[in-house]
C-alpha cells in the first residue's frame, strides 16, 4: 500500500501539470509538458528495475552500456543521422531484457545530448530511444537472433518508431498550439530521409557487428552471472 501511495504521489503532480498546461494556461509551456511525459514514461521502468535485487556488477555492465552508446553516437559527430546508438541500445535489450533495454537507451539520448545539445528534443529522445530498447527486448524474446532479424528489427524501430516520436518535438517548436493536420505531416514528410538514414545506418551496424556483440556480453554472463532477466 505504501509503494502504490509512493508512486501515486509521484504520477499525480506531473498528470496535473499536464492538464493545467493543456486546458488552463494562458500560455502552453511545451518544456513542462515534455519534462512530464519523459517522467511518467520512464517511471514505470525504474519503479520495477529498483524493485529487484540488482548486483554491483550487473550495474557496473548497465552503465558500461550505457557509456559505449553514448561513445558510439559521439564517434560519428560530424556524419549527420550516422550513429551507431540505436544498435547497441537494441543489442543490450537483446541480452539484458527490455526493462533494462529501455534504461539503456533512454539514459544513454540523455547524456550523449551533453555533446549533442539539449532542448525540448530531449524528452522525446529519450522516449524514443528507450521505447526502440524495450520492444527489441520484447520481440527477441520470440525472434531467433541472428544478422538478419537483428538489421530488419534495427532498421523498422530505428526509422519508424523512432522517428515517429523525435519528429513530434519539431511539431512543437515549429506550430506551438497551432498544430493542423497538414503541418504535422509535412513535418513528417521532410523527416523521412532523416529517418530512413538513421535506420539504413542502424541495420548496417547490426548486420555487421550486432552478434559478435552479443556473443561478447553472453560471455560476460556466463563467467560473471550477471544477468537474470
Amino acid at each position: 500500500m505504501k509503494k502504490i501511495l509512493f508512486t501515486a504521489s509521484l504520477i499525480l503532480p506531473l498528470v496535473l501539470a499536464v492538464l493545467w498546461q493543456l486546458l488552463w494556461a494562458e500560455q502552453v509551456n511545451y518544456y513542462i509538458i515534455c519534462v512530464a511525459v519523459l517522467v511518467l514514461s520512464m517511471l514505470p521502468f525504474f519503479i520495477s528495475f529498483e524493485a529487484k535485487r540488482v548486483t554491483a556488477r550487473e550495474l557496473t555492465l548497465t552503465a558500461t552500456l550505457i557509456a559505449l552508446a553514448v561513445i558510439s553516437r559521439a564517434a560519428f559527430y560530424l556524419i549527420p543521422q550516422v550513429k551507431p546508438i540505436a544498435a547497441v541500445v537494441i543489442v543490450s535489450a537483446v541480452c539484458l531484457g527490455a526493462e533494462r533495454g529501455y534504461i539503456i537507451g533512454a539514459a544513454s539520448a540523455f547524456i550523449s545530448n551533453f555533446i549533442f545539445g539539449q532542448g525540448i528534443h530531449t524528452p522525446f529522445q529519450m522516449v524514443a530511444l528507450g521505447l526502440v530498447g524495450f520492444l527489441a527486448g520484447l520481440l527477441f524474446r520470440r525472434l531467433t537472433v541472428n544478422r538478419y532479424t537483428l538489421a530488419a528489427v534495427g532498421f523498422l524501430l530505428s526509422a519508424v518508431l523512432y522517428g515517429l516520436i523525435v519528429d513530434m518535438s519539431t511539431i512543437l517548436v515549429v506550430y506551438g498550439a497551432h498544430i493542423t493536420l497538414s503541418g504535422v505531416l509535412s513535418v513528417y514528410a521532410t523527416g523521412t530521409l532523416f529517418s530512413a538514414i538513421f535506420g539504413l545506418s542502424t541495420a548496417v551496424f547490426l548486420f555487421l557487428f550486432g552478434e559478435p556483440f552479443i556473443r561478447k556480453i553472453s560471455r560476460v554472463d556466463t563467467k560473471y552471472g550477471l544477468m537474470n532477466n
